[in-house]
C-alpha cells in the first residue's frame, strides 16, 4: 500500500492506485459545497467558498490519515439573491443532482463515509435531502454538517465568542463570516467597506418571523433577499476582526476532525424489514 495514500488528504492529488489504497484504509470523504454570491460591498464573491474549503483543508492537515477533502462544489442554490450583481444561481434541482452524482461516484468507488459540509446557507435543505437520498439510494452513509454548526458542538464557545445581537447579527457577510474571512484571506476583505447591515423583517420583533445563522423563527418568511436588505449585509459586520476569526477557525477545524474520527468508526446502521411477508416488487424510487 501506498504511504501517500495515508498522508495525503486532498483527495484530487492521488491517482486512481492511490484510491484504491484510501478505500482501503477506510478513509473518510468530505466534500465541501458553497455558493458564488453576494456577500456586500465588502466581502467577495467567493466567501461561501472560502470559507469551508478553509476549513475542511485544516481538518485535512490534522487528521490526514483519516480523511480526503473533495474539490468544492462551487455553484449553489442562490436564486432569492439575484438582484445582487455577481451572484450566480443552479437550479435546486440541477444543484441537488449534481452533488448527488458525486456521493453516487464515491460509493461506486468503494468509500462508505461521505461528510457534506456546507458553506451557504440556503443550499441547507437541498444537501439533506442529498444526504437522505445517498443513504438510500446507495450503499453508503452520508451526514450534512454547515461549518458554522460545528461552533454549537461545545456549549461554552459561542456564548463566548459572540458579540453581536440575536436575531440577526450573525446571519450573512456578518460578525461570523467576515471574522473567518479576515483570518483566512484579510486583503481580499474591503476594510474600509464595512458596515453592519440589518434584517428589515427582524426588527418586527416578531415571534414568529426572524433569521440568524443559528436560529431561524417557527414560521419565517424565506424570500427575495432585496426585499429585507439593502446592502446585501445582514448583521453586525463591524465587529468583526482576525483574531474571532483565528478562534472561530480553530473551534470548527477542532470539531471536524472529532466529527471525522467518530463517523469513522461507527458501524453501519443495519437496514430491518417488518413485512410479514417479503415484498414482490422493488421500492418504486431509484435504489442500490
Amino acid at each position: 500500500m501506498s504511504s501517500r495514500a495515508a498522508t495525503e488528504y486532498r483527495y484530487e492529488k492521488l491517482t486512481w492506485p492511490e484510491i484504491n489504497d484510501a478505500i482501503e484504509l477506510g478513509k473518510v470523504c468530505i466534500l465541501p459545497c458553497g455558493a458564488v454570491e453576494q456577500h456586500g460591498p465588502h466581502l467577495p464573491l467567493d466567501v461561501d467558498l472560502v470559507c469551508p474549503t478553509g476549513i475542511a483543508r485544516g481538518a485535512g492537515q490534522q487528521a490526514a490519515d483519516k480523511l480526503l477533502v473533495l474539490p468544492i462544489i462551487a455553484y449553489g442554490y442562490t436564486g432569492h439573491v439575484m438582484d445582487f450583481p455577481g451572484t450566480i444561481n443552479s437550479d435546486y434541482q440541477h444543484f441537488m443532482d449534481h452533488v448527488l452524482d458525486v456521493t453516487r461516484s464515491l460509493a461506486y468507488h468503494g468509500f462508505k463515509k461521505i461528510i457534506l459540509l456546507n458553506g451557504h446557507g440556503s443550499n441547507m435543505p437541498n444537501l439533506n435531502l442529498v444526504a437522505r437520498r445517498t443513504n438510500l439510494e446507495t450503499d453508503a452513509e452520508c451526514i450534512l454538517s454547515a461549518w458554522w454548526d460545528l461552533l454549537t458542538v461545545d456549549k461554552d464557545f459561542l456564548p463566548n465568542w459572540r458579540q453581536s445581537k440575536f436575531p440577526g447579527g450573525c446571519a450573512h457577510a456578518c460578525e461570523l463570516e467576515t471574522s473567518l474571512y479576515l483570518y483566512l484571506d484579510e486583503d481580499n476583505v474591503r476594510k474600509d467597506k464595512i458596515r453592519n447591515g440589518t434584517i428589515s423583517f427582524n426588527e418586527e420583533n416578531n415571534p414568529f418571523n426572524y433569521v440568524d445563522l443559528f436560529a431561524q423563527g417557527p414560521a419565517t418568511v424565506v424570500s427575495w433577499t432585496s426585499s429585507y436588505s439593502e446592502s446585501g449585509v445582514l448583521g453586525e459586520a463591524e465587529l468583526a476582526t482576525v483574531e474571532k476569526g483565528k478562534a472561530a477557525y480553530d473551534e470548527a477545524v477542532k470539531q471536524l476532525v472529532r466529527l471525522v474520527t467518530w463517523f469513522k468508526e461507527r458501524p453501519k446502521d443495519e437496514r430491518k424489514s417488518h413485512h410479514r411477508h417479503p415484498p414482490t416488487m422493488p421500492i418504486p424510487w431509484r435504489q442500490l
